[in-house]
């Protein structure tokens, strides 16, 4: 069954199980996993692993795209596995074991974790473990629906062990634009333009396993719009529909990014039926919403890293993949998220945050100033360079227990410097050229939930008379936060 996806010859024979493979593995080593949003990871080898962990006391470092699915990092890390986890992560075990101190992360930008491991900053990678769709004549590994560092991870390590995933269809080969950016600058111009090839290139001395497997990628977890994420798809139409009205843009907009999850997924399902057309994309991970606007023949391409979706969308993207092959390609995360090509492309770029105090700080990945959720992923890579950054956020959470709205951010992942516009679900405000004192009373007017606007604005109203450029108070700044703790709720008595 496998055989006709393994071109180059000298491959069949190494065809092993999974435990044999995981026997390759040393206490210590660095070990880089293809994954990215729970797309194109390692199926096989996690469980193996783990189960040695268990038996022998084995722990790694473990560097992937993103996102592990089918539960690997969790079950890795309740196997005491993993000693060191970077950069992302999604996974409700993995994260207690984070916040426990149990497994040491580092929380990086997505961009960013190739450069350190190619400059030396990082231990160079023992062991690649790639998710392939099929080896080529040449021994050239062809992903599936994620590219991640997986590339990279080849070009370093001293053993690459490939899993043949039969489920994932051989229609995907020629989706991909394998490209490392080891010299500069970058030749990428337009979010369809292909500057590589279709392959991961490897040494076939290095490789040193295939394990077959034939399990599907973990289906999307993002929940379908609501009200809410519907009023906030609407004020971001109207924003740029009048940034189309201003003569700033064209109503092919600028190629958009969209963080993962609900929220930016229903953003994108809402500019369906909106006024744009010939619309692109250039962004890091494509959802339902992107396959949907494809779809309505307003999005004619996407550039990408991974695609994540829904089981009805997957059925419906793998039915219908050669209708699509021309108009999508996914790239090594180092170039969908490289700055250099965000700041060229002019990207409108649309992520999500916890929590944004009075004057556009934001806090995307620590609850509560101290406990890690998933991690900074791709946002700041876009945040800093696009030309518009975006951050949207439902104004409450807990049953309206939790404010988003903050007189200071408790962690800051994107300051105030780069963030353009705040959307929740009651309004829109644009900070672009206001200074702070100008900022916190549109947010909280426009931003804001009316339960919270009273307290936010008596605030900053005697932060004022303090004075300062930034106006606080410090002993109270953080009082919110501290009442949430010992009463479960923001709101004062």
């Amino acid at each position: 069954m496998y055989r006709d996806r393994i071109r180059h010859p000298a491959f069949i024979n190494k065809v092993r199980t999974a435990e044999e493979a995981a026997s390759l593995f040393k206490n210590g080593m660095t070990v880089g996993m293809s994954g990215f949003t729970r797309a194109g990871d390692a199926k096989a080898l996690p469980g193996a692993l783990a189960q040695r962990a268990k038996r022998e006391g084995l722990a790694l470092t473990l560097i992937t795209g993103a996102s592990l699915g089918s539960g690997s990092d969790g079950l890795m890390a309740d196997a005491g596995l993993l000693a060191r986890r970077l950069p992302f992560q999604a996974d409700a075990t993995l994260r207690r074991k984070i916040n426990d101190g149990k497994v040491m992360f580092i929380d990086q930008h997505l961009s960013e974790t190739v450069v350190q491991l190619r400059s030396g900053s990082l231990a160079p990678v023992d062991i690649a473990v790639i998710e392939a769709t099929a080896i080529t004549e040449d021994g050239g590994i062809v992903p599936t629906m994620a590219v991640g560092n997986s590339a990279s991870f080849v070009q370093q390590a001293r053993t690459v062990i490939i899993e043949l995933n039969l489920s994932a269809p051989r229609a995907l080969e020629g989706l991909h634009d394998i490209y490392l950016a080891t010299g500069l600058p970058i030749p990428l111009i337009r979010p369809e333009q292909r500057i590589g090839s279709s392959a991961i290139a490897v040494d076939p001395e290095r490789v040193a396993a295939i394990v077959i497997t034939d399990s599907p990628d973990s289906p999307s977890n993002v929940l379908p719009p609501d009200e809410e994420t519907a009023a906030i798809a609407g004020h971001i139409i109207a924003f740029l529909s009048g940034e189309v009205s201003a003569g700033r843009m064209g109503r092919a907009l600028r190629p958009i990014q969209a963080g993962i999850g609900t929220i930016a997924n229903a953003v994108l399902q809402g500019l369906i039926g909106s006024p744009f057309n010939g619309l692109t994309m250039y962004s890091e991970v494509l959802q339902d919403s992107a396959i949907a606007l494809l779809d309505s023949g307003q999005l004619t391409f996407a550039s990408a890293s991974s695609i994540t979706l829904s089981p009805a969308m997957h059925e419906h993207f793998i039915s219908n993949l050669q209708d699509y092959r021309s108009r999508i390609l996914l790239r090594p995360q180092e170039i969908s998220n490289h700055p250099e090509i965000v700041r060229r492309l002019g990207l409108i770029a649309i992520n999500t945050a916890l929590e944004f105090d009075l004057y556009g700080n934001v806090n995307s990945t620590h609850v509560g100033g101290t406990h890690m959720m998933n991690g900074i992923g791709g946002s700041g890579d876009f945040a800093r360079n696009s030309h518009l950054s975006v951050f949207v956020s439902k104004s409450t959470a807990k049953q309206g227990a939790i404010s988003s709205v903050v007189p200071m951010v408790t962690h800051v992942d994107h300051t105030e410097h780069d963030v353009d516009i705040l959307v929740t679900e009651w309004g829109l405000a644009d900070l672009r050229g206001l200074a702070p004192r100008e900022r916190a009373p549109l947010i909280i007017e426009r931003c804001a939930h009316p339960d919270y606007r009273a307290p936010l604005r008596a605030y900053f109203e005697q932060a004022v008379q303090r004075g300062g450029h930034t106006p606080h108070l410090l002993e109270q700044a953080f009082s919110w936060h501290s009442r949430y703790l010992s009463t479960q709720t923001m709101r004062a008595p």
